[in-house]
């Protein structure tokens, strides 16, 4: 996928809010920031339009549905400082632009530019990547905020959020090749709160999914393959395999049903399994990890149907090759939605 090079970024500096933004032929002003990570900022911007005649970035979209009423967007900056993060920046737009799904975060618009760094330093990149913006935070925020007030979301509820993330889910694992998410956890899935509804559940970050299916015939290839998901799967939610890789597996979409299975339990309980099992006493992650030990918070009251424990069981077996695929998952859930929602 071409990236578009503008030189008009470079005579704002969005980093500190100031000034506008260009992406492409589009303008945005920068109304705030909204969270900030590595090298990365996201910021809330505001279309800019000069020209009534001109419907600016809207024109680009294949979907009408993310064409923003009030003209405001998500806005994510990275700083790119080498060829490795450029190439990386590069494959997240080109992996992004594989998927349409309604629970799956489309990226509108994006450019790459070349900025001078300094007076004897080379060009260096900034990536400007266009979202539709979500206001209510991540499942992690609402998980944050409503802990803090001892609320939990109704069993219905967890249902309806979990079905919309495995519905996103099922578009990237039938894709062929199937693509791995890689970093399914309750801080990628926006949510937006609906009157009379369930949340609305999007998946978002695509920083580091890969096609899913790999053949490791060796040690070398193991560790590899170890390090690399040390790097880009968040610890509490990755799959045993990729904490001790044989050195003979074929490793497949299979690791996105653990990572599943660990944000099912943080809908409820607002942390991952491990995390909770650990709790007070320390120890090792990857120990909890590799030998599944899963604890039940005795919250909320009443309880959530022993049910979704069992569920949450079955999606964290250590064997990924004996675990549930995506479609099984699905089945299941909309067995549970038909006995629990009333």
């Amino acid at each position: 996928m071409g990236c578009s090079f503008s030189g008009l970024n470079a005579l704002y500096d969005a980093v500190n809010g100031a000034g506008d933004v260009w992406i492409n032929d589009n303008r945005f002003k920068i109304v705030r920031q909204l969270g900030e990570g590595g090298f990365a900022y996201v910021f809330l911007v505001k279309e800019v339009i000069s020209d009534p005649s001109n419907p600016g970035v809207s024109k680009k979209f294949k979907d009408s549905s993310h064409i923003s009423d009030d003209g405001t967007y998500a806005m994510k900056k990275v700083l790119i400082q080498n060829n490795e993060q450029l190439e990386l920046v590069k494959e997240e737009i080109r992996v992004s632009s594989l998927f349409t799904h309604p629970n799956l975060l489309p990226l509108l618009d994006h450019a790459i530019i070349a900025v001078k760094a300094g007076p004897d330093q080379s060009w260096k990149h900034e990536a400007y990547l266009l979202f539709p913006v979500h206001l209510d935070g991540t499942l992690l925020d609402n998980a944050t905020a409503m802990k803090a007030k001892k609320e939990f979301f109704s069993t219905s509820d967890v249902l309806q959020i979990f079905r919309q993330l495995c519905a996103g889910l099922k578009h990237m694992h039938s894709l062929d090749p199937p693509y791995a998410h890689n970093d399914v956890k309750p801080g990628n899935v926006l949510l937006t709160h609906r009157k009379g509804q369930p949340p609305l559940a999007i998946l978002m970050d695509f920083g580091s999914t890969r096609p899913a299916r790999k053949q490791i015939r060796s040690r070398s290839e193991a560790l590899q393959l170890q390090e690399w998901a040390s790097e880009h799967v968040s610890a509490p939610f990755r799959a045993p395999e990729l904490w001790d890789c044989p050195s003979q597996c074929d490793i497949d979409e299979r690791t996105d049903i653990w990572s599943l299975g660990c944000t099912l339990y943080a809908i409820m309980y607002g942390v991952s399994p491990f995390e909770y099992a650990l709790g007070e006493s320390g120890g090792s992650l990857q120990l909890a990890i590799v030998n599944a030990q899963i604890k039940w918070p005795a919250s909320p009251k009443p309880p959530y149907p022993e049910a979704l424990h069992q569920f949450v069981t079955w999606m964290l077996q250590p064997q990924g090759t004996v675990r549930p695929r995506i479609d099984d998952i699905i089945i299941h859930v909309d067995k549970l939605i038909s006995k629990f929602s009333h």
